[in-house]
């Protein structure tokens, strides 16, 4: 693996299973078991970029199976240290469009039994998510966005449900009164183990759909699988644009805090 080394890592969501057209294919082994497919890298400008999509190159693993410690942890052994990271993902609030993109600031975790950290222990790493996602990141995948000329909504929270079945109505609502706007699948543990191995983590969520508790809107029908896929991929192009010129405009050194503190303890592999 000498010389195959990346600073921006881009997961792919569903739909999202290639990114650059000039790649090299890396096969990386972690401690915690294989990634969920090999890793391309290209070159984007003057960027090195490695591309991972997150649930397989066919969509093999579904939310609650992938292995986002060995995604994550394979962007590191890359020399990753930041990730932009779209995400098909539902609306919970009228105003919120579907075809419309969030850059969230917040999250709100409601998976269960997901292996979601590296500090197994012995010993205890307490670590701060209080803002869960890069706010120099989050700043330039807002202007990224305007300058596409893509309705961008700067905040937003992210409630992240376990999978693979979609909402309730009663689940829907209860999520939608809560004020949030975002409903997905993958955002954690994905969003956190970035966090502990101090890489800056962005969510950019592609609003394919409102979800079935959505008020004030007339024949909002339940959403199915495909219909997810097929109008991810009937906007893949803009969500392509938005990463290009986002990736481009990433500074070269970070000015956040992302990596500061207890995020620069380097985890260790699992005992056997």
């Amino acid at each position: 693996m000498a010389g195959d080394t990346a600073d921006i890592g881009v997961f792919g969501g569903s739909g999202l299973y290639a990114f650059l057209d000039d790649i090299t294919e890396v096969t990386i082994d972690t401690p915690y078991g294989a990634p969920s497919s090999p890793v391309h890298l290209g070159t984007l400008g003057d960027r090195r970029v490695a591309f991972l999509p997150r649930h397989g190159a066919d969509h093999a693993f579904p939310p609650h199976r992938i292995n986002y410690r060995a995604n994550v942890w394979a962007m590191r052994e890359l020399g990753v240290s930041r990730i932009l990271a779209p995400c098909a993902s539902g609306s919970l609030q009228p105003e919120v469009k579907p075809g419309e993109f969030v850059v969230c600031d917040q999250l709100v975790d409601r998976t269960y039994s997901r292996e979601q950290t590296y500090f197994d222990g012995p010993g205890a790493n307490h670590v701060s998510f209080a803002d869960p996602y890069c706010s120099e990141l989050r700043s330039v995948a807002i202007a990224a966005g305007r300058d596409e000329g893509i309705t961008v909504h700067e905040t937003g929270t992210v409630v992240v449900i376990q999978g693979p079945r979609f909402s309730t109505r009663a689940e829907s609502n209860w999520y939608r009164s809560a004020g949030w706007e975002v409903i997905n699948m993958t955002q954690y543990p994905e969003a956190y183990l970035a966090r502990e191995l101090g890489i800056c983590y962005v969510s950019i969520a592609l609003i394919t759909d409102y979800d079935v508790g959505v008020e004030g809107l007339a024949g909002v029908e339940p959403v199915t699988h495909e219909e997810v896929f097929a109008f991810f991929e009937e906007n893949v192009d803009k969500v392509r644009g938005l990463l290009f010129r986002a990736i481009e405009a990433v500074p070269t050194e970070r000015g956040c805090a992302c990596a500061g503190g207890p995020n620069d303890m380097v985890p260790p592999p699992p005992l056997p």
